[in-house]
């Protein structure tokens, strides 16, 4: 069998702010084409993490690797190459509101190419196509759903034909549906155009139905406590804390408390 590409490599990683460790030492790979979930309770480190990982913030130590080039130590063209090479989404979709969808999905291109005005507009239209958005290239915002506005985000992070995609907490404030919609999008993205998804939540039908693999994070550690498929890990995990939360159960003191 064929070994998979390792697209994404965390070696020894320690990540923070300041003086303040929140993960320390962490080692994994993400696999091309994976659809790859950063899972922890609340303040475990994952959006600091994935920051990390795309270049925002400075890592403490260790090296991140994108499809072999160090974010950490990259500079000058070497950096905008890697850059060019992800695509990121956060929890809010942070779309200008001023703009339309289509001039929002243009940015990257007018930051980072030498494209033509008609170009870009057809390229950004097509990707807003990809994410089922055809005929709203003119609304603002505002103007549509929240779901909507996820989808706008993810086919800006795409503007770039990007190997990897980040999402921040995709499913947040979204409702059951509107969120099955987006892993479904998610999973015909990963598919059809063999993008890489590095993914932070904490939605666990979304887990369960879209990740390939994921990592669990602890606070208490500051490392990574399980990995693995997320069913693998809801039924077999030799860790009580993973277990309990892929099952949604609460320790048996607190059941006793309640």
């Amino acid at each position: 069998m064929t070994e998979k590409k390792k697209i994404i490599e965390a070696r020894n990683m320690s990540v923070g702010y300041g003086d303040t460790v929140i993960l320390k030492e962490v080692t994994f790979h993400v696999n091309e084409g994976e659809i790859f979930i950063i899972l922890g309770g609340s303040g475990c480190g994952k959006s600091t993490l994935l920051k990390n990982l795309i270049g925002l913030y400075d890592i403490i130590s260790g090296d991140a690797l994108i499809d072999g080039q160090n974010i950490g130590k990259a500079e000058g063209q070497e950096l905008v190459n890697i850059f060019n090479k992800i695509g990121v989404s956060y929890q809010s979709g942070a779309l200008f509101g001023s703009m339309t969808l289509l001039e929002n999905v243009m940015l990257p291109l007018e930051e980072f190419t030498d494209l033509p005005q008609d170009a870009r507009e057809m390229i950004a239209a097509m990707k807003l196509r990809l994410v089922n958005l055809e005929g709203f290239e003119h609304f603002m915002p505002s103007e549509i759903s929240g779901g909507m506005q996820k989808r706008a985000a993810i086919a800006r992070s795409m503007a770039l034909d990007p190997q990897i995609i980040f999402l921040d907490e995709p499913s947040a404030g979204l409702d059951p549906i509107t969120s099955a919609e987006l892993d479904q999008l998610i999973m015909r993205l990963a598919k059809n155009l063999g993008i890489t998804f590095v993914i932070v939540t904490h939605e666990l039908d979304s887990v369960f139905t879209i990740a390939d693999r994921c990592i669990f994070l602890d606070k208490v550690s500051k490392g990574i406590i399980a990995e693995g498929h997320p069913k693998e890990l809801k039924e077999h995990s030799k860790v009580d804390f993973v277990k309990r939360f892929f099952n949604r159960e609460v320790e048996t003191n607190q059941k006793e408390k309640i």
